[in-house]
């Protein structure tokens, strides 16, 4: 049990500390409060917890069809690559403070998790073998699964939280806006990698 957690442990470290769509929003959305980190969490859980469920009790397969992968990249990049250009567009107000986007972190976590393609279908291939081992010691080894991939997410994206907000006011403001800018275009990216890549799947 403890060699399937310390597995579980490193892997989501690694998908947590390469810079994605998540990633960026909560850098944005930290400038507003130290908890975006925390509440695009729980929002990240409210997709993940019941898709977990879902492969537990054979769907893997069902992620796995290519009409599927194709509406999932599509409307799913579509909805990322929108709120990238929202974020663009508003990236000087931002900046500033003067306004924030019109979605909260918590928002933003369910939508960016519901809208990655990359993130359902982990979970419907690599993610799935470790949901598979983790119910070979029944329910509590697939929470226990659930709890430590999940924890993970919270503490990391809770501590980029809470330095962005404690030190963004030091930022000059030219720096200030060439984040926005950096997070939103990373965001338009992703969106059209994910679209593409629905394309791909009925290519």
């Amino acid at each position: 049990m403890l060699a399937l957690l310390a597995s579980v442990f490193i892997i989501s470290l690694s998908g947590a500390l390469m810079p994605g769509p998540m990633f960026a929003t909560v850098l944005a959305k930290s400038y507003k409060s130290p908890w975006a980190g925390a509440q695009a969490s729980l929002g990240h859980a409210v997709v993940e917890v019941p898709l977990i469920m879902l492969i537990y009790f054979g769907a893997a397969t069902f992620f796995e069809q290519t009409a599927v992968q194709f509406i999932l990249g599509v409307a799913g990049g579509g909805m990322v690559v929108w709120m990238g250009i929202g974020m663009f567009r508003a990236r000087k107000v931002l900046a500033t403070g003067q306004k924030d986007t019109p979605y909260n972190a918590f928002t933003a976590g369910i939508m960016l998790s519901a809208g990655n393609p990359f993130f359902i279908l982990w979970w419907a291939t690599v993610g799935a073998l470790l949901v598979l081992r983790a119910a070979e010691f029944g329910t509590g080894g697939l929470w226990a699964l659930v709890l430590t991939h999940w924890s993970v997410d919270l503490i990391w994206l809770s501590i980029v939280s809470a330095l962005v907000y404690k030190t963004h006011r030091l930022w000059a403001p030219a720096f200030q806006v060439a984040v926005f800018t950096a997070c939103s275009l990373l965001l338009v990216g992703f969106g059209g990698w994910f679209m593409v890549s629905g394309f791909q799947a009925i290519a």
